[in-house]
Formats: C-alpha cells, sequence, structure tokens
C-alpha cells in the first residue's frame, strides 16, 4: 500500500492581465511606415472614440502570465480524471502525430475530390470500423458532439415518420437518460415522456409498453445507463417499440463498457450516437473539438445527412445525391482532425485492444466499487459497467459531512473531483469512471484518499467543511456565484 501524501506545490498567484502592466508597455515593435500613409477605411462614426483599454504589457510579462496560468489547469496528461458519465481517458500521442502529418493537417475542404483521396479513404474505412464495432448500416461523421449527435439523429427519426405519412412526436426517456436527451427532443420538436426504471436500476419491457401509442416516435435509451448498469432488456424493449411502429435510439456516450462484448445494432437499436471524444480517445471539453458521429440501421439509411463518403471503381467521392437526406448538419464534412485521431486509435488497438480496453475499463470501476462501497453505499447492488455509482447518505447521517466536502477535499491528495450530484434520482451521488488507462497503483492511490476522508470525516468534519486546503484557491461561495456573476472585468 502506497503512502497517502497531500498535494503541494510552487504556484504563484496570479493577477488578472488588466491589473500589470503600464500604460505604453508593450512587447512588439513595428518598423517605420514606408509607403504613403492612408486614412481609415473604417466611417468616421464607426471608429471609437477613446482607446480599446486593452492591457498593456511587455513580451515576458505575457509570457509568464499566461505560463503561469497554465499550471492552475489539470488535464488527463496530468493525473486521474474520474469523472462519471464523461469517459475522460488519456489520449495517446500517437493520435497526435498522426492528426499533425502534413498530407492530413494541410489539405483543405475546398480542394478537388481528386487530390483528396487519402482523406476521402481513411473517412471511409472509419465508417465501416465503427459499423462492425456497432452492428449498424451506415454512419455519418458529420456531427460535431455527442448532443449534436443526438439531433441528428432525431432529426433523422423525425423524417423516417413523416416520409410514411406519420407527423409522430412522442419520445420516452427513461429516469437513467443523459440529460441532453430532452433537449435534443425539444429542439426537434418532439414531445419527451418519462419511464420508471425498475427496482433493479433498469428499464423493464413492461414499463415500455404501457407507455406506447399511435403517436410514438421513438424510445432514448442511455446503455450503459446513467447508474452504470447494463439494460439487460434492450431488445425486447426494441421490440415493444418497433411494434408501436416506433424507433430505438441509444445513447452512445457510455460505449466504452461495450466494446467486442455488444453491438447495440444486433439487438434492435435504429440510431446511436459515437463520443469519438470519449470511447475513442480524442481530445475532451475544452481540448476539443468533440466528434458525434451517428450510426442507423438500414430503415434509417434515406435520411443521413449530405455528403456520404462512397467508393466506387474510380475511388471515393462524395455524395450529394440523397433525395430523402436531412441535408447537412454542420460545414464540409465533421471535424477531421477528431475522425483522424479516432482513426489511428482504432487502427493502433485493433478489435482484441478495444475488446481489452471495455474489459479493463469494466474491471477498474468494480475495483473501485469494491474499495469503497462500505463507507460510500453504492446505490443499487451488483456488478457495475464502467462506472460506478457511490452516494454519501451513510457518511451524511454519521458525520454531517457532504458529496461537495469529499469533492473539495480530494484536490488536497491531487485528484480531480468525480462527477457529483449526478445522476439525479441518486441522492448525494458521487459518480466515479476511471477507464482502462489508470495503473492500479493510481487506482489504489485514489481509494486510499476517499477511505482517508471518510475516516477524517468522524474526527474532524469541519475541516472537510472548508476544503481545500493546500490549493491555490480555496472553496469559491458558489451560490453567490450562481447569483451573482461577475461576467466583466470592471477596475476595482
Amino acid at each position: 500500500m502506497s503512502k497517502l501524501v497531500e498535494t503541494t506545490a510552487m504556484l504563484v498567484q496570479e493577477k488578472s492581465i488588466f491589473e500589470q502592466g503600464s500604460p505604453g508597455r508593450t512587447g512588439a515593435s513595428l518598423p517605420k511606415l514606408d509607403v504613403p500613409a492612408q486614412g481609415p477605411e473604417v466611417p468616421a462614426d464607426m471608429l471609437r472614440k477613446e482607446p480599446p483599454g486593452l492591457p498593456e504589457l511587455s513580451e515576458v510579462e505575457v509570457t509568464r502570465h499566461f505560463t503561469r496560468l497554465s499550471r492552475w489547469n489539470y488535464a488527463v496528461d496530468v493525473g486521474m480524471y474520474p469523472l462519471g458519465s464523461c469517459t475522460m481517458k488519456y489520449n495517446p500521442k500517437i493520435n497526435e502525430r498522426t492528426a499533425r502529418l502534413h498530407g492530413l493537417a494541410k489539405i483543405h475542404p475546398y480542394q478537388p475530390e481528386s487530390t483528396v483521396q487519402g482523406a476521402l479513404a481513411l473517412m471511409w474505412e472509419l465508417e465501416r470500423a465503427l459499423m462492425e464495432i456497432s452492428g449498424f448500416a451506415r454512419v455519418t461523421l458529420q456531427p460535431a458532439a455527442g448532443a449534436h449527435g443526438e439531433l441528428c439523429g432525431l432529426m433523422m427519426i423525425r423524417a423516417y415518420h413523416l416520409d410514411k405519412g406519420n407527423d409522430r412526436r412522442t419520445v420516452l426517456i427513461p429516469d437513467t437518460a443523459h440529460g441532453t436527451n430532452p433537449a435534443s427532443c425539444t429542439l426537434s420538436g418532439l414531445r419527451t415522456v418519462p419511464v420508471k426504471i425498475g427496482p433493479d436500476g433498469i428499464l423493464t419491457a413492461q414499463a415500455v409498453k404501457a407507455l406506447c401509442n399511435d403517436d410514438l416516435a421513438a424510445i432514448m435509451i442511455t446503455n450503459p445507463n446513467t447508474i452504470g448498469l447494463f439494460e439487460s432488456n434492450i431488445a425486447a424493449i426494441a421490440e415493444v417499440v418497433h411494434g408501436a411502429g416506433g424507433l430505438v435510439y441509444m445513447d452512445g456516450a457510455n460505449l466504452n463498457a461495450l466494446m467486442g462484448k455488444f453491438r447495440p445494432g444486433d439487438a434492435g437499436v435504429d440510431v446511436m450516437h459515437f463520443n469519438l471524444h470519449k470511447t475513442f480517445s480524442t481530445p475532451h471539453g475544452g481540448g476539443g473539438p468533440g466528434s458525434g458521429p451517428v450510426g442507423v440501421s438500414k430503415a434509417v439509411v434515406p435520411f443521413l445527412p449530405v455528403p456520404m463518403v462512397e467508393k466506387d471503381a474510380k475511388g471515393y467521392r462524395l455524395d450529394y445525391a440523397r433525395p430523402k437526406s436531412i441535408g447537412r448538419m454542420r460545414s464540409f464534412y465533421g471535424n477531421f482532425a477528431m475522425l483522424v485521431r479516432a482513426y489511428t486509435y482504432i487502427k493502433e488497438l485493433g478489435g482484441a485492444g478495444l475488446t481489452k480496453a471495455t474489459e479493463m475499463a469494466v474491471l477498474n470501476a468494480n475495483y473501485l466499487r469494491a474499495r469503497l462501497e462500505q463507507a460510500f453505499p453504492v446505490a443499487f447492488e451488483g456488478p457495475c459497467m464502467h462506472e460506478v455509482v457511490l452516494s454519501d447518505k451513510q457518511l451524511k447521517k454519521e458525520t454531517g459531512v457532504q458529496t461537495l466536502d469529499v469533492a473539495k477535499r480530494l484536490m488536497d491528495f491531487g485528484f480531480h473531483p468525480p462527477t457529483v450530484y449526478f445522476p439525479i434520482n441518486v441522492p448525494g451521488a458521487i459518480m466515479i469512471e476511471p477507464t482502462e488507462t489508470e495503473p492500479p497503483e493510481e487506482l489504489e492511490r485514489f481509494a486510499e484518499a476517499m477511505l482517508a476522508i471518510a475516516e477524517e470525516a468522524k474526527t474532524r468534519p469541519e475541516a472537510l467543511h472548508e476544503a481545500p486546503k493546500n490549493t491555490l484557491v480555496r472553496r469559491l461561495d458558489e451560490t453567490r456565484a450562481a447569483r451573482t456573476p461577475r461576467l466583466r472585468w470592471t477596475k476595482q
């Protein structure tokens, strides 16, 4: 067992850049004008009367400012990112090197197809790989994020029903679905109806059947669901929904728990988005952009966005001749650099490697579940999938220490906090997803920190209410920040 040590670091307290520098100070020099001066081409009434009030600093001040700020950042290259529902796995550097290859990084989407055959071939092969992994008939690579993929999928479902002369608008959404699902439905002009889960945390075909009617457009199932459990009734649910004339949408954000083990298309799923920035290790969040391709069953293929990459005897081409298509989802053909990274990851691991990644992700989550469930009870009994949902109910009852206190104290041990208070149907939820990329030693260090915090709560709970204590910025008043935000810097 490793020795648990709170983290310390020599970080410099940094003022706002507007509070630094001095009037007239600059880090740039320009040559004297050697051509006749011209008047401004901007109309006089559109010119500023006063300078814009930008900070004036030397080059060294600017460099130090942003370098210091960068040291405040936490990143997957720094340590474990246990955010549940996010799959924040390490991004292999070979993905980055491939995406920076001159022939891929320097091409332009307006080039003639004959000059970008390699890029089109990569997109074609990536689509084939995603089809094989998921069991779908075709995949569009256009959507720029998971929620964007949801919107794309629902637009295709809507088009599918309208093509049949049915203006169906009802979408069933279980309690354990991702929160973006209802929003995507609203944007698509659809009406959401909640579905209660069973006592074991999963959805039943009976509950779905009771809500089916002639207006049913689809059901949106997150699988594994947000409690970290596999929806084992999905095939039976798909049969019920299809029998009522609807389609089955599966939120693929948690696909990292399924690769090589379960193909949604084989279970009757009609539409699913992939999160390349989750399962296939492309940059996540602010380091993105993301990518949310969508796979579809044969019945939905005619409605895929244009263009689609096709292959014939002459090579690869972009197909716009799709009369039933929902049209473009974004400019050009998708976030191409993310497609390159995901393709590299899939080719590097191969089928056996992707399956192993899923096995390790599930094993890691269950290891943490076994280590922590005595101090932090699990939401539902039995093995979890890729993430484990714990609760603060025992700790809160015995010591008054809550989930937020645990999350803040973890920062003192050098860990980014896990997802907290989600899913909302688990009081005091602590949602942890270690992914497959964390070694056993890091998992054990995280478990030790969690257990140490639970013990500390019994002897000095008041200290946990004030955590973190070792970070550069201490605990903020989040309620005040939400109610009276400072969105613009003003000189004090």
